[in-house]
């Protein structure tokens, strides 16, 4: 043998035992047949092939030495096939050159496309079209990945990934499907799912029977976009009110897409931002368009009340917005909780653009109730710049439904109708989210959250961040004070229902399930027919007119669920089976036919047995089905003599045969294509069916709002069953904040039943003492003072009790504060910068009828630069801007205010027992004071801080207490010594005169 030969055989042999099991239980003319066709059967017969699939890896190290083998495979296998790794490293013509999201690098021309099989060319023409999404391919009974695709999803699910011919592959079982594209859109990843739309039985009788089942695209999905039967079975919501999916990753409680486009007007010199905010899963739109400076407040604002889960950006977005949207998306630890980003082609929000596309979208739209083109046209242009991309990414999904609706638009900020709370005033009075953990417990959204819906959770939120100037107090008393039982009866039918406004948008959408349809229509149908009980004790019973016109028309809307659920046939709903879905045919002929065809060639199967029995001599046989295979006629194999010759054997045992004859072969080939018409057929019936509901969704949303609100208001009245909870006087015409005997509602109630916060007393008068100026120690409670104050401020305006034994409260358009120390790194800004960019923020907005709190302005400089800052800035308020003032510092100059403006501006500090160290008149040491705070607001200005009493309690070491308070020590007879010497010029000067 010559030596070259020869030294190939042996790199063959060794190649083969490095591949170990892959190569040896087939070769690779072999693999690459595998992947032909990938029906059911030959998935089936690749069972062996596809093992590694069902191994779980749990270890890190383990599962990267796995893959860092199967890439060594992978080289390996590029290098028998004549074409080495290193050569992918260039990008050559055709479409090999487009593999890389599946190679993980760009091909080379010489890879030709002969040795890609058919599902694998396949699968790349189908990531060539949508390079951006993670793909599972429909291949039989289970989805698989492949290329980079694998290598994420196995990374993020925790699954095996393995070489398979020339790409690394994962896979899931098709009925995991909802659970493992919830997790990879959960950590932000767009998935595409790819289904077979071929049928094995069509497929067998048409001219393609031996080429490989087409497949296409059939629904993406990302954070902001999961609806469909294939992420939301709800089929399982009765095991989600038990408990008993932990493995689903749950929806937030809102999932809002917001769309961004900026405008810069070059004249003016000017920033105008446009929104537009959807909730495909709801229907809910908003628009806003609003003029922003650098610091982009206006745009934070926003963007904290909506709490996206995804945002659509243009991308040339400018680079004051990126840091914010990266500050933003990075706010989260956990990579499951971060916002996900999309990025489109700039020349989408253009306006030419935008305008094209909302004139192709609207001027066909006949349908009624939808939203006209002439209407659309006449928003601002950075909201049109901002629907033509929103609509093109919707059609994305088969989402863009929502957008043609009238009624699903509104405006997100209405000033005249909301109080304005800014993006700082949300975080700082911990209004939606707690800051030590960032979740909602100790938030004002956990004090005032007792909904017992998702969708009225929902519209809590949405009032808690927005209260607004309708007041709806009237309503919570007569739910807190009357004896009726039908309030009763209505609060507990809104228990334990399904997410009845997500329900009918996924059937607006075309994409519910049958089972998510039955759980959301008998819920409707329930509803409306007790609620239309108890109409005539509603009538009687409830006076608020809130009340009555929430309660009296909803049973009517709801009406259309009942005749549409009695067409349905339960136990197929419940099951799914879509063939059986319908009980009564009569209002569907296409599917009456199918059916009465099919039974022509059952009877016909079934007549078919006397010739069987006459042939076999056999009066009492019966037709037979084993492993699903029907009309198998069994024979014992000791008369199989008489089995005439052109029967064909489907199976058998040692005990008998079952066969077919040419008559079943011929008919059962026929049933079977019959069957798969019928699915078609149901399924298009089906469709159809959800787009009529459809047209009663407008009516059906707004009877959901309606149970909503109840639950809102029923959600308030629970609140003011809380002990010495009052319900506040809200007054229009005046301009104060007058509290008896307030608490922090957070506190309060974390505090529980031991009562041991310490009520405090408010008085402010627009015409009177507006601002407070309040000094103390540090940890003597000025912050939860001031907080507590705006918090009520909040409930009074949004119609709750509060926690106060009396007040009254004039209608305020916002809140704005200033708190805390810290700097922001993402959007490049110091401590001090921090401070006096929030600081302007709130002197450019700010008016008469505001609430201002600023806390400790200017400690983020040195002392002096700091104190002249917040003199003027405190006596700008107190002058010009003549807004509702709480003002809390440490430096005393800042004091002296009261004694320049008598008339508006009072001193308070909070109480405290000082406790002086006996000092040894033999040593020179000097020891820490030592602090009891009494948490009680009390009228005048605290001398000093006593910080050191603070660090004691930080358990600060003895030597280094000792030492600052010999330092403080002497800087204040420093300063006292200067202060003498002042007095004594001034008199002297005085003297003289």
């Amino acid at each position: 043998m010559p030596k070259s030969l020869k030294k190939s055989c042996t790199t063959q042999t060794s190649i083969s035992r490095y591949f170990g099991g892959l190569s040896s239980s087939s070769s690779f003319a072999s693999n690459k047949q595998r992947g032909i066709n990938q029906s059911p059967t030959e998935q089936h017969a690749s069972l062996n092939q596809n093992r590694y699939a069902k191994r779980k890896v749990t270890d890190n190290t383990e599962k990267s030495n796995c893959d860092f083998s199967h890439r060594n495979r992978f080289d390996v296998f590029l290098f028998l096939q004549g074409v080495h790794f290193s050569q992918f490293a260039k990008t050559g013509g055709g479409k090999c050159a487009e593999l890389g999201p599946l190679l993980g690098s760009s091909t080379s021309s010489r890879r030709s496309k002969s040795i890609f099989t058919p599902l694998e060319q396949q699968v790349i023409q189908l990531k060539q079209q949508h390079k951006d999404a993670l793909l599972a391919v429909e291949c039989g009974y289970k989805y698989r990945f492949f290329g980079e695709d694998a290598e994420i999803a196995a990374k993020e699910l925790n699954i095996v990934c393995h070489l398979d011919h020339n790409f690394m592959t994962c896979s899931i079982p098709t009925h995991r499907l909802f659970v493992h594209v919830r997790r990879l859109v959960s950590h932000g990843h767009k998935v595409g799912v790819v289904k077979q739309t071929e049928t094995s039985a069509i497929k067998a009788s048409g001219a393609n029977r031996n080429a490989l089942f087409t497949r296409q695209l059939s629904a993406l999905y990302t954070k902001s976009t999961l609806v469909g039967e294939d992420v939301n079975p709800v089929c399982r919501l009765g095991d989600v009110e038990e408990g008993g999916c932990d493995d689903v990753v749950s929806d937030p409680p809102d999932s809002f897409l917001l769309c961004i486009s900026e405008n810069w007007d070059k004249l003016k010199k000017r920033l105008t931002v446009g929104l537009v905010v959807i909730q495909p899963s709801t229907g809910d739109v908003l628009l806003d368009c609003f003029p922003d400076g650098p610091s982009r407040s206006e745009l934070e604002c926003r963007v904290l009340k909506i709490n996206p889960v995804e945002i659509l950006v243009p991308s040339d977005l400018s680079e004051q917005t990126e840091r914010l949207l990266h500050s933003i998306t990075n706010a989260s630890a956990q990579a499951d909780d971060r916002v996900r980003v999309e990025r489109r082609d700039s020349a989408e929000f253009e306006f030419a653009s935008a305008m094209n596309t909302l004139t192709s979208f609207y001027c066909h739209t006949q349908a009624k109730g939808s939203r006209s083109l002439s209407s659309v046209a006449s928003l601002e242009s950075p909201v049109i710049s901002c629907l033509g991309p929103l609509i093109q990414y919707l059609q994305e999904f088969n989402l863009e439904r929502v957008l043609r609706s009238e009624s699903s638009f509104r405006r997100l900020t209405c000033e005249s109708e909301i109080m304005t709370l800014s993006a700082s005033t949300l975080r700082n009075l911990e209004i939606l989210n707690n800051q030590t953990d960032g979740s909602v417990k100790g938030s004002l959204l956990w004090v005032l959250d007792h909904t017992r819906t998702p969708f009225g959770r929902r519209l809590m939120r949405k009032w808690v961040s927005q209260p607004l100037t309708d007041l709806q107090q009237d309503a919570v008393q007569e739910i807190l004070e009357s004896d009726s039982l039908t309030l009763n009866s209505i609060r507990s039918l809104l228990s334990r229902l399904p997410d009845l406004e997500r329900g009918i948008c996924s059937i607006y959408h075309k994409k519910s399930s049958t089972q998510e349809f039955y759980v959301i229509s008998s819920s409707l149908s329930r509803l409306g027919l007790e609620l239309q009980t108890l109409l005539p004790a509603m009538r009687s019973q409830i006076s608020s007119v809130l009340l009555r016109s929430l309660l009296l028309d909803t049973p009517d809307q709801l009406i259309p669920a009942q005749s549409f659920l009695k067409v349905l046939n339960e136990k197929a709903a419940k099951s799914g089976n879509k063939t059986e879905l319908f009980s009564d045919l009569s209002g569907f002929p296409v599917l009456q036919e199918r059916r009465e065809q099919i039974q022509t060639v059952l009877r016909e199967i079934q007549d078919h047995r006397k010739d069987i029995r006459l042939i076999l001599k056999a009066p009492a046989l019966e037709y037979t089905t084993v492993s699903g295979q029907e009309f198998l006629i069994e024979v014992k194999n000791s008369v199989s003599s008489i089995v005439p010759p052109d029967w064909v054997k489907i199976s058998s045992t040692k005990a008998v045969s079952r066969y077919h004859s040419p008559f079943l072969v011929d008919r059962y080939k026929k049933l079977q294509q019959l069957r798969e018409q019928l699915m078609l057929d149901c399924q298009r019936e089906w469709t159809n069916f959800l787009d009529q509901f459809g047209e009663h969704y407008h009516t059906m949303k707004r009877a959901i709002s309606h149970l909503a609100t109840m639950d809102c208001l029923f959600s308030l009245a629970e609140v003011a069953k809380q002990g010495d909870y009052c319900r506040p006087e809200v007054c229009d015409n005046k301009h104060q904040i007058t509290i008896r005997d307030g608490r922090h509602p957070a506190i309060d109630l974390l505090m529980g039943e031991h009562n041991q916060y310490v009520p405090n007393h408010t008085e402010l008068q627009g015409d009177g003492r507006r601002t407070m100026i309040i000094t103390g120690p540090n940890m003597g409670g000025k912050s939860s003072y001031i907080r507590q104050v705006a918090l009520i401020c909040v409930m009074a305006q949004m119609g709750s009790y509060v926690p106060a034994s009396a007040a009254c409260v004039g209608i305020l358009d916002g809140i704005y504060t200033r708190m805390g120390a810290s700097d922001n790194i993402y959007k490049g800004r110091s401590t001090f910068m921090e401070e006096l960019t929030e600081a302007s923020d709130i002197i450019s907005r700010a008016t008469k009828q505001s609430l201002v709190i600023l806390d400790e302005l200017g400690r983020g400089t040195s002392t002096h630069d700091g104190i002249a800052i917040a003199y003027a800035t405190l006596e700008y308020f107190i002058k010009d801007v003549k807004a509702l003032t709480l003002f809390v510092t440490h430096y005393p100059p800042l004091c002296e205010l009261e004694r320049v403006y008598p008339e508006h501006v009072s001193n308070y500090h909070m109480a405290f027992l000082l406790n002086e160290p006996d000092i040894s008149a033999d040593t020179d040491e000097v020891q820490p004071e030592f602090i009891t705070f009494l948490y009680q607001l009390t009228e005048g200005a605290a001398g000093r801080s006593y910080g050191l009493n603070v660090a004691r309690l930080a358990d600060i070491p003895d030597p280094i207490l000792h030492t600052a308070a010999h330092k403080a020590r002497e800087l204040e007879k420093m300063v006292e010594a200067r202060r003498y010497k002042l007095a004594w010029r001034v008199r002297m000067d005085a003297s003289h005169l």
